[in-house]
């Protein structure tokens, strides 16, 4: 679901041409809950340099393989970054929440009552192949993914009723649902596809040609399943644009394919690619003491992350009876210890993740005071009586192993929920079905966290099958919902929009490919969710994501599992960056090839070789 992310927080620029308000009303950006910070007419975002060189390449790594590079559909596994290829209407500046300015829009402009936003596209948008991006396309592209695309638009843009040709440069969709606040920054952020290009090619099939796209980068060369690169388009429409000035900088990037990483740890040292952000905290500590990095042709840092780290946890997938009791879903929880993984297996550099929007200001703390507890109090004898009465904290331990008191908890819920232990094994007191539990998972990087948790889910009786499969089955059964509990990632946005009905709307339970794992099906959740949708500022907003934190959280639907706000990066040093370090996002568009750097590293491989 990358797209979806890119969707959400927005990737791409603003055009030179965009000005202040109008006779009509209409803007060059829109803003949330507040103004804008850049105005029309300026040089360049504050996080970029405005004389970073062109050229050069830089190349990374995944761990998986590929065979669809259509990034717009469910079919298939998509190659990494094909959303590089395709403008949006509008995209926000990465030091700046709750904004977006345009691209292929030259100007935007909302009704006083919300109920339709209208693009007025810029005169200078072109496809690669030189033909202007028109409003037909813009219509073509909603209209196509909302019949064909991947499931989750259809949930996005349920509050869109339709999308209207106004003129050959102007488009207007109509909204709704006029409590939706963020509809028109969620509609800005539509990629756009070509109508040309898609009737003579089919759309909802997976696909190795590189379709028709209007970014800074086209599809340059693959070897399918195993390397993916793309090369800057010199005739790019938007290049010369101030806000692409210090963007966009590399000639080509390339991400090549690892079966696990392992291996893909051991090409980086082995000069085999080039930059790469490490997730794993053994990694990290063990596996970089190099001389490269003593001698500074190789880089090892921490740099700041300031947006919300989203959330990682095991998900419990609710659509099977076994884990409808919360009480089960709590007992299982117990028998995580993350206090002992910590400190055993990631040395003690994580936290214990505690809320659906970790490391922001949108999580809840303490118990619901004034203007939550307020937003909170019409649904009491709906909700858990927690939410009202108790802090959200996971179970904890001494991080010594001996996990005992949370153990004789998870056993005093699962008998209460009528799970008995029988010959050492958990079963139903009314069917006599044991309790048998499978984790799902794709590399075998897990195997060190889940091997200790699995013995303890043992020590109650619970019969646990540990399930490595490769990344494409991995895949298919999530979007089957073929899985017991399974380790899932998705990340929150700084303002909270639309995604949240595929994260956690009772719509979205059913749907194949859906990002609502757990399956959550709960009328409060729902009117939490559109409460945010709807809340006038960014005080109400908050208010509102808080009460949904607390209410998710108490559900009991996924055993949260840690985070850490920073990025932890290892790369070859043969780029430069700017002074300045984009609030929200790494923002790694803006550094640079620096070709002084590369010499002295291939002085130092010289050296050694």
């Amino acid at each position: 679901m990358r797209w979806l992310a890119a969707l959400t927080m927005g990737l791409l620029l603003l055009p030179a041409t965009l000005a202040a308000a109008d006779s009509n009303g209409a803007q060059h950006g829109l803003s949330l809950f507040g103004d804008l910070k850049y105005a029309p007419g300026f040089a360049h975002f504050d996080y970029v340099d405005p004389a970073a060189p062109k050229g050069g390449a830089i190349s990374r790594a995944f761990v998986g393989t590929f065979d669809n590079l259509n990034p717009f559909i469910l079919k298939g596994v998509e190659a990494v970054a094909t959303g590089l290829p395709f403008d949006s209407l509008l995209a926000t500046a990465q030091d700046e929440p709750d904004s977006a300015y345009g691209l292929i829009a030259q100007s935007v402009e909302v009704a006083a009552d919300r109920s339709w936003v209208r693009f007025r596209l810029n005169p200078e948008a072109r496809w690669h192949d030189g033909t202007a991006i028109t409003a037909e396309d813009v219509v073509f592209t909603f209209e196509t993914l909302m019949e064909k695309g991947h499931p989750a638009f259809r949930i996005l843009y349920a509050d869109v009723a339709g999308a209207v040709k106004l003129s050959e440069r102007e488009v207007e969709f109509r909204l709704a649902n006029t409590e939706n606040r963020k509809l028109p920054l969620l509609v800005g952020g539509l990629q756009i596809i070509s109508k040309a290009y898609y009737t003579a090619h089919e759309f909802d099939k997976t696909t190795l040609s590189p379709p028709l796209g209007s970014g800074p980068y086209r599809v340059d060369r693959i070897d399918p399943g195993r390397s993916i690169s793309y090369r800057r388009v010199a005739d790019y429409w938007a290049k010369d644009l101030p806000v692409n000035i210090g963007r966009h900088n590399f000639d080509e990037l390339t991400w090549d394919y690892y079966r696990d990483r392992t291996i893909m740890v051991e090409a980086l040292k082995a000069g085999e690619f080039d930059w790469h952000e490490e997730f794993t905290s053994k990694t990290w500590m063990t596996a970089y003491d190099l001389p490269a990095i003593d001698a500074g042709v190789m880089i090892k840092e921490v740099l700041p992350d300031n947006t919300p780290s989203g959330v990682q946890a095991f998900f419990f997938n609710t659509r099977r009876d076994k884990f409808k009791d919360a009480r089960v879903r709590r007992a299982i929880s117990h028998a995580f210890d993350f206090e002992w993984t910590n400190k055993n297996i990631f040395y003690g550099l994580y936290e214990r993740m505690a809320s659906f929007f970790e490391n922001s200001d949108l999580a809840a703390r303490g118990l619901p005071q004034g203007a939550e507890l307020a937003l909170l109090e019409p649904y009491r004898g709906r909700l858990p009586e927690e939410v009202f009465t108790q802090e959200f904290k996971p179970p904890a331990t001494d991080g010594s192993g001996r996990n005992r008191r949370n153990l004789r908890e998870a056993s005093k819920l699962l008998d209460a929920a009528g799970w008995t232990l029988t010959d050492g094994k958990r079963v139903n007191a009314a069917s006599g079905e044991a309790l048998n539990l499978e984790i799902l998972y794709f590399s075998p990087t897990f195997e060190r966290v889940f091997g200790p948790y699995a013995r303890n889910l043992e020590r109650l009786g619970i019969t646990v099958d540990l399930r490595l499969v490769d990344s494409s089955q991995y895949i298919k059964r999530l979007e089957d919902h073929d899985f017991d509990v399974t380790t899932r990632r998705f990340v929150q946005q700084l303002s909270p929009g639309a995604e949240l009905w595929n994260y956690f709307g009772s719509a979205s339970a059913d749907q194949r490919g859906t990002l609502n794992s757990a399956a959550i099906k709960d009328p409060v959740v729902d009117e939490l969710v559109a409460k945010i949708l709807a809340a006038p500022d960014r005080e109400s907003m908050k208010t509102a994501a808080r009460a949904l934190d607390r209410v998710l959280l108490w559900g009991h639907y996924i055993v949260p599992q840690w985070f850490k706000g920073s990025h932890s990066l290892i790369y070859w040093n043969k780029f430069s960056r700017p002074d300045i370090l984009s609030k929200y996002s790494l923002s790694i568009d803006t550094w640079w090839f620096d070709s002084e750097k590369a010499d002295k590293l291939t002085a130092f491989r010289k050296s050694v070789n």
